[in-house]
């Protein structure tokens, strides 16, 4: 009798333990797998499954002050950019280095976080409860591994402005061949908020000078973002001190932006 009793409550423990472990949260990788995966094996852009990383150590200087980074070449070449330098045209074979004076240090660490891990701080995660997407906890409070405060914004000493990471991480994928990381990049993007109005400005304005006019995707994201911040925009009047200049934020809004921006 005891021990019915006894494996009953094991059972009945085993059946508790076994609803209260919850699945972690999926990531953007993750979730978007099984349809990218006829695009990634027409263009990957990251390092198949299971590679075992063997191949030759590149250095890469970045930025000014020539800051040194370390990655195989094999996981460069996943992009068609460093593909071709990897190829010899660029490369010093003897040395296996590359310059990229005009990169920023931050953005190039992302997007080489992203080479190897199909993401980059702070992660995209599908929130199953809510059938959402968000950004992980950047505390950790939710052990997701978060490493603190994160920086929605970057300084680019080029254009001597404050810019959205996403944004310049968004035009350095455009650069590297990386579609797929362009596409994480916006939608990351996407989830900010609270961003000041001179910023949203200066990015859009670095956004279309670093990609083709037939960037649609890209173009509907702002008007989508100035549209959300338009009562911001009209309290501040930066809008319409960018339709007096004829900025291409204003060409972007069309010919409703005096609607969309003024009383």
């Amino acid at each position: 009798m005891f021990s019915r009793r006894t494996q009953q409550s094991d059972s009945f423990s085993k059946h508790r333990a076994g609803k209260a472990t919850s699945k972690p949260k999926r990531s953007f990788r993750d979730h978007a797998a099984t349809a990218r995966k006829v695009e990634k094996s027409r263009k990957p852009d990251s390092p198949p499954a299971g590679s075992t990383l063997t191949s030759a150590i590149v250095t890469l200087c970045v930025g000014p002050e020539q800051r040194l980074f370390a990655a195989h070449e094999d996981v460069l070449s996943t992009s068609p950019f460093f593909a071709a330098i990897c190829r010899g045209q660029f490369l010093e074979s003897s040395s296996k280095r590359v310059n990229l004076p005009e990169e920023l240090p931050e953005i190039f660490s992302s997007v080489l976080e992203y080479l190897y891990k199909g993401d980059y701080y702070p992660r995209l995660l599908h929130n199953k409860r809510r059938n959402a997407w968000e950004l992980e906890d950047i505390t950790g409070n939710n052990n997701d591994g978060g490493r603190g405060a994160v920086e929605s914004t970057v300084y680019h000493s080029a254009t001597d402005q404050t810019l959205l990471k996403d944004t310049v991480i968004y035009c350095t994928a455009e650069r590297y061949g990386l579609d797929e990381l362009k596409r994480l990049a916006l939608r990351k993007q996407g989830l900010q908020s609270g961003i000041q109005c001179s910023t949203i400005l200066a990015s859009a304005r670095y956004a279309y000078a670093n990609t083709p006019d037939n960037d649609s995707k890209l173009r509907a994201h702002y008007l989508a973002l100035v549209i959300r911040s338009r009562s911001t925009f009209k309290r501040s009047g930066t809008m319409q001190m960018e339709m007096e200049l004829g900025g291409k934020l204003y060409v972007l809004t069309g010919p409703k932006s005096p609607d969309l921006f003024m009383d």
